[in-house]
């Protein structure tokens, strides 16, 4: 075998082993990135008044009733904002599932909520913003 023949298996060799490098460094940075996301839970709340509670159309206890919840209940929380001050308790959760708003004061959730922003929090037509 020739000496070029060997330097172009070598070259060959060593751009398949930077190959085979780049691709396992991008597998473990992606592995690295999935637990991180499957950690990343969306937060639930669970009704904790022994009477239950109503879900409102916006938040404060001057809006609509759009349903009931019952002790012990789970509702999956999308946003929560500042509203009507509840027993000291001025936040309100939008529920995940439907455009409905639950008071915080009566709800022990699994975590951190995050603030609602103008897209998640659109007030009802005919009502006045509640955000405080």
């Amino acid at each position: 075998m020739s000496m070029s023949g060997t330097l172009a298996r070598g070259k060959k060799f060593v751009s398949t082993a930077g190959a085979l490098a780049a691709a396992a460094a991008l597998s473990t940075t992606v592995l690295a990135a999935a637990p991180a996301q499957a950690a990343a839970v969306q937060p639930y709340g669970k009704v904790l008044s022994v009477t239950g509670m109503k879900e409102r159309q916006y938040p404060s206890t001057d809006a609509p009733s759009t349903g009931y919840q019952r002790q012990g209940a789970q509702l999956g929380l999308r946003c929560k904002v500042r509203a009507q001050n509840i027993g000291g308790n001025d936040v309100w959760y939008l529920l995940r599932d439907r455009a409905s708003w639950v008071s915080a004061k009566y709800v022990a959730n699994n975590g951190p909520v995050p603030f609602c922003n103008a897209q998640q929090h659109r007030p009802v037509a005919g009502h006045q913003d509640a955000r405080g």
